[in-house]
């Protein structure tokens, strides 16, 4: 068996008092197969992928390096474009932005595809649940743009304080107004923060080194004991959070803690509390961070009725493709600054992001490693034991069921390979879990369908395994 087969299919077998082929390969599956028989597999490292939404280009050459087939796309591609590209090119990841959605369609007409890697923190574009369904993994990046976005915060905090951004507008139009009127220092001022995840963490730091006050609320528990320990202020509700602060600034996460939406969490409500404690404040509103966190008309109400005296939104309910036409919904409200969503849109953010989102990549396709995945944020699994020539690296993403890891070890044991290490860990929220073990060689084509059988009758579930991959160490 060498590196990169596609395996073939060979049996069919009872599970579940059901018939169900066995497929090694579900690029020979019919649409209506592939709906019954979900597991997708291969040996050897990720060999193709497909680059939409210009992503830095140096992406590709570090891709290359590797050994894989790159394939970019010069424009932003319709869904049924993108999922024809992926078949003729059988690429086996997707590298994408923010925009392109990665729909259950999409999965279920591309057999061939293994992962989903985000060249962004967002997730919001990619059904991870599919994703989950069909085990294909997905990543992200939650660092490198980081500081594009921090200073981006800063910068608009600073300009709004100061009246910079109407002040400019005023002078070129010949108005000379040298006035202290609502231009403030942002040292000593409460500066209100939602979500304290790495971007939300970040500029807290920034903004306390530079003399602020620093108030959050966030809903998971780490994020929380973190802030704790930097003697930041934390707030148990959103509303309390708004009163507290002269400024807020939104760093949230498409989703809480329990997984469900944060769309519409801020509400006029919230707007009309901003610095109700400190009625002398600046009462600054800026979200660089999701677009539906609140709606434009609430903010556009707060604005008029002023409870919110200035803003900067560089995100929105509705973005258009690149090259359409977009409304800007504040186009009458002039005390709101917009930007087209350029948070990470920096020389430095780009290249930093391939860099290290081919790192993540590189050692899922060699070795199985995952970190940064949306599925679950702050997880690593990793072996440290690179293993012998001949041994290999095998992962099996599969159901949550009881007796679907029990499957995979007694396949492993029946086969007469020793498992020399393994790590494993479920993600309840979507229903599925990874294993990746190193054992001391590899599975033939027969023993990875046993792995599929097996956890079919033990759990009787058909799509107990979703996807196997197999890398032999040379």
């Amino acid at each position: 068996m060498m590196s990169g087969e596609v395996l073939k299919p060979i049996v069919e077998t009872s599970i579940s008092h059901h018939m169900v082929k066995l497929y090694q390969s579900p690029l020979l599956l019919t649409h209506t197969e592939r709906a019954k028989v979900m597991a997708r597999i291969w040996n050897g490292a990720i060999e193709r992928a497909i680059v939409v939404e210009h992503p830095s280009i140096v992406l590709d050459d570090y891709l290359k390096d590797q050994g894989m087939i790159v394939h970019r796309m010069s424009h932003i591609p319709a869904q049924d474009e993108l999922i024809r590209v992926i078949n003729e090119h059988r690429s086996q990841v997707i590298f994408k932005r923010s925009k392109v959605e990665v729909s259950r369609e999409l999965i279920e007409k591309c057999p061939t595809l293994l992962a989903v890697q985000l060249c962004c923190i967002g997730d919001d574009s990619v059904d991870k649940q599919a994703c989950a369904d069909h085990g294909i993994m997905t990543f992200n990046d939650p660092v490198s743009n980081g500081r594009s976005v921090v200073e981006m915060v800063v910068g608009n905090l600073i300009s709004l304080a100061r009246r910079f951004y109407e002040t400019n507008t005023s002078c070129r139009q010949g108005t000379w107004e040298k006035s202290q009127v609502e231009r403030y220092e942002i040292r000593g001022k409460h500066l209100g923060i939602l979500g304290l995840g790495n971007i939300g963490r970040s500029v807290a730091r920034a903004l306390s080194a530079m003399g602020m006050k620093i108030h959050f609320y966030d809903t998971r528990q780490v994020s929380i004991e973190l802030g704790k320990e930097m003697g930041w202020t934390h707030h148990e509700t959103i509303e309390s959070l708004f009163k507290a602060s002269e400024c807020i600034t939104v760093h949230f996460s498409a989703r809480d803690v329990h997984g469900a939406s944060n769309e519409g969490v801020i509400g006029r409500q919230h707007f009309e509390q901003l610095g109700a404690d400190r009625p002398e404040g600046m009462r600054i509103f800026i979200n660089f961070g999701r677009g539906f966190i609140h709606t434009p008309e609430d903010l556009i109400a707060a604005i008029e009725s002023g409870h919110v005296k200035r803003a900067a939104v560089d995100v929105y309910p509705h973005e258009p493709r690149k090259g359409s036409g977009w409304h800007n919904p504040y186009v009458d409200c002039q005390q709101v600054a917009v930007f087209p969503h350029i948070g990470a849109s920096t020389q430095e953010a780009q290249p930093r992001i391939a860099a290290r989102v081919s790192e993540t990549f590189g050692q899922f396709s060699r070795r199985g490693a995952v970190r940064d995945t949306p599925f679950q944020s702050r997880t690593e699994l990793n072996l440290s034991n690179r293993g012998r020539r001949g041994s290999a690296f095998l992962m099996v993403c599969h159901s949550t069921a009881r007796g679907t890891k029990r499957a995979i070890d007694e396949a492993i044991y029946e086969a007469g390979v020793s498992n020399l290490s393994s790590v494993h860990t479920d993600f309840d929220e979507y229903g599925f879990a990874y294993d990746l073990a190193l054992i001391d060689q590899p599975l033939s084509s027969e023993q990875l369908q046993v792995i599929i059988q097996r956890a079919g009758e033990l759990t009787e579930q058909e799509d107990a395994i979703r996807s196997i991959r197999q890398v032999i160490i040379d």
